[in-house]
């Protein structure tokens, strides 16, 4: 080869290499190229690639000839239509890979979705949804009765020591001021601490109540109210305030794990959070009408499904204690299907509200207290031989009309076509219906009960035995949870914001962001933020984060030690105030992964072996797990105060200032941002607002939405409303359609 051709290679190799990896536009080509080699896979025989011979100098050429061709022609392209997308836009939604093995109808299943995710009629109140906490950009603005006064506090040796007294205003029912943040104060030195307060900004949920039953076609399921000795005012009891502050829905379809200390685990199993954590969770097929079988699923990329599945028995968010999936669904169900509930057994009445209380381990009570006393018992409680699995749900909405007491708005994105409106509900369609049109007939389709014993013996019969000592589900009402998990998924996935200033800035358009909020985005890339807040999603504990990292990584900083991939400690908190991802989840196994692997226990409980980390990981080194959480995405943020997983920063500034001072509990490098560097970061952070986000259009466009908003008179007195509990005050949302409108106010305004 002479030296013309030698200097032509040489350059044109060089200047693609420029090209696809110093440009913008290059790496999205490259990453693009990648992914469609990864789809289309190598094809092999006997165990060796079939080109690597004789063609592989074909191979080579034609991957240049189309590298040249794919560069020509975007140039040409971009001349035209602008430089192609490297926002958000650009990341895929994370799916399951075996998606299609359940849902047969995907848009079915996200109208499934929306419909429970919005549906008052799904809490044991009849006044309650999942809505109910994320109607405000994902999250909530309420600010009335929303103070947990630190019910995770623990011992240095990780027992538990609940804190039972109020700080921010002394007691439950108190309306919150903006004087009242930051709940750590310091003085105009940043250094001397004015006051620390150990509570929580968070989110009002249920009563104090346990679970007794359902009747069919009823919103309000049948419980026994039980004195509150945290949650009242006077002896009356209020609504119980959850003991983390509430992060957004939106985008967190990201998200490799869920929850703010990653309970919600990637692999769904059907049934619980726990994914392969729990090896005994198992759902019902129908191999044919008449022949069930128990199975165990796993379904990868679906911890929101996993997610989903928490809140709606828990006894602090949508339930009373001791409610199933299965009881949920014949709420919604025939009546009768089932023989009627008077009450349940004794053995009911009693794992019923351990196993909410030790699934909700972030939210539960009676769990902080009783932890020691009933870990023997877990085994049984989570596992197909215990008395009760995720059931009840599902028996209370067969004759319930979907979103019967909201109205949908006839424009709807997703519910437009079935809407009432102006009368509530949608029309033509009951949940079961919802469901057969969503989901393969093999989860929901059969000719056979399953009978469920006081012991939790359970097998397959053909009719209703009419004993007090057996409970008897459908098929459909047994694998409620697989439903309502799936579609909630699906829903929530379809809530992604993308079109902020700053992914439009990604995209070319340099001016959709000011020049101060240019400043910010170096601020942020430069000073650090982006170390947790990294990659297009704005989050180190995203999909594509970990598929890059590893699930387990060894920290940047200080002594490298092995953390988590996308949890931290920034020092919010002590960690005593709130162990976080340093808990356990109700098995007894760490939350945290990186102790899973000291133990020995990764791929026992999470199906895949450990990454290797360098140096090798040493099972006496200290980890990066108590007192960590979850980095959020940061889109929106400007609309989803308070701040942190205690809500104890109400505005932006004072977010920025917590990071300029390196934080108040250490854990992060001081900054000693100037007066103008502060307002360049919250000009950049007010650039990652969607403003679809912010006049709810489509996709966040929503039914009509009561929340409960505290209770009338304050933190001294409450009208009971004749049952122990105080009269709630109920605060409209109207319902939205898909050009959106007014929206709702942020937090405090």
């Amino acid at each position: 080869m002479g030296i013309i051709p030698i200097i032509s290679l040489v350059v044109f190799t060089t200047g693609l290499s420029t090209y696809l990896l110093l440009t913008s536009k290059g790496r999205f080509l490259l990453k693009s190229l990648v992914t469609k080699i990864k789809h289309q896979g190598w094809k092999f025989k006997d165990g060796q690639p079939n080109y690597l011979r004789s063609r592989f100098s074909k191979t080579i050429t034609i991957a240049a000839i189309i590298l040249v061709a794919v560069i020509a022609g975007n140039s040409v392209s971009a001349q035209v239509t602008g430089s192609p997308p490297v926002s958000l836009k650009s990341v895929s939604v994370p799916e399951p890979d075996n998606l299609g093995d359940f849902v047969k109808d995907k848009v079915a299943a996200i109208k499934l979705g929306k419909t429970l995710f919005w549906d008052i009629q799904v809490g044991s109140d009849g006044l309650t949804s999942c809505a109910s906490c994320h109607f405000h950009a994902g999250a909530d603005n309420r600010s009335k009765n929303q103070i947990n006064p630190g019910l995770f506090r623990v011992n240095a040796d990780g027992t538990p020591n609940p804190d039972t007294a109020f700080n921010v205003g002394g007691a439950p029912n108190y309306q919150i001021k903006p004087e009242d943040f930051p709940f750590h104060k310091l003085a105009s030195d940043s250094k001397t601490v004015v006051s620390d307060r150990n509570d929580v900004s968070s989110s009002q949920g249920a009563f104090n109540a346990k679970f007794v039953g359902v009747t069919p076609g009823s919103p309000q399921d049948q419980v026994k109210t039980d004195p509150d000795p945290v949650f009242n005012v006077g002896g009356t009891n209020v609504r119980r305030v959850q003991a983390r502050n509430t992060p957004t829905v939106i985008n967190a379809a990201f998200n490799f794990r869920n929850f703010l200390d990653g309970k919600a685990q990637n692999i769904f199993n059907g049934v619980n959070p726990f994914g392969l954590r729990d090896p005994n969770a198992s759902v019902v097929k129908a191999n044919n009408p008449n022949q069930l079988e128990f199975v165990k699923i796993s379904l990868n990329n679906s911890s929101l499904a996993s997610q989903a599945l928490g809140p709606p028995l828990s006894s602090t968010e949508l339930s009373a204690d001791g409610r199933t999936f299965q009881e949920i669904g014949n709420k919604f169900g025939q009546t009768n299907k089932r023989k009627s509930l008077p009450g349940l057994p004794q053995d009911d009445l009693m794992l019923g509200p351990l196993l909410n209380s030790i699934q909700e381990i972030d939210d539960n009570l009676s769990q902080i207290d009783n932890i020691n006393s009933i870990s023997g018992l877990l085994q049984n409680v989570l596992s197909i031989t215990g008395t009760k699995l995720p059931r009840v749900l599902a028996q209370k909405l067969s004759t319930l009309r979907p979103l019967g007491k909201q109205v949908v708005h006839p424009q709807d994105s997703v519910l437009g076509a079935n809407s009432r409106s102006p009368q509530p509900g949608l029309k033509d369609k009951t949940y079961k219906q919802l469901v057969q049109d969503a989901f393969k007939p093999e989860w929901w389709n059969s000719n056979q009960l399953i009978q469920v014993d006081a012991q939790g013996r359970r097998s397959f019969v053909n009719q209703v035995d009419n004993s007090s000592q057996t409970n008897e589900y459908t098929l459909l009402e047994y694998n409620f949870s697989l439903f309502f998990g799936l579609a909630v998924q699906l829903y929530e996935a379809t809530l992604i914001a993308n079109d902020t200033p700053y992914d439009r800035f990604l995209e070319g358009n340099t001016s959709a962001l000011t020049a101060q909020q240019q400043q910010g985005k170096k601020l942020f890339e430069g000073k650090g933020c982006i170390g947790c807040h990294s990659g297009l999603e704005l989050t180190s504990a995203s999909v594509s984060s970990v598929a890059q990292n590893g699930r387990i990584r060894r920290s940047p900083f200080g002594t490298k030690s092995p953390e988590d991939t996308g949890f931290f400690n920034i020092g919010v908190r002590p960690a005593t105030d709130d162990p976080g991802l340093g808990g356990n989840e109700p098995l007894g196994n760490p939350l945290s992964e990186a102790r899973l692997a000291q133990q020995g226990k990764f791929r026992n409980l999470l199906g895949v072996d450990p990454p290797t980390l360098t140096p090798p990981l040493n099972v006496s080194e200290s980890v990066v797990a108590d007192g960590a959480f979850k980095a959020p995405g940061l889109r929106n943020v400007e609309l989803t105060a308070p701040y942190f997983h205690n809500g104890g920063q109400g505005t932006l500034e004072q977010v920025v200032d917590f990071y300029s001072r390196g934080g108040d509990f250490g854990g992060l490098p001081i900054l000693n941002l100037s007066p103008e560097e502060k307002q360049q970061l919250v000009a950049f952070l007010k650039g990652l607002t969607d403003e679809r986000v912010v006049h709810e259009k489509a996709p966040f466009d929503h039914p009509q939405l009561f929340v409960p908003n505290g209770h009338p008179g304050n933190s001294t007195s409450v009208t009971n409303d004749g049952t122990g509990n105080a009269t709630d005050s109920l605060l409209e949302i109207p319902a939205v359609g898909r050009y959106g409108g007014s929206g709702t106010r942020n937090f405090l305004n």
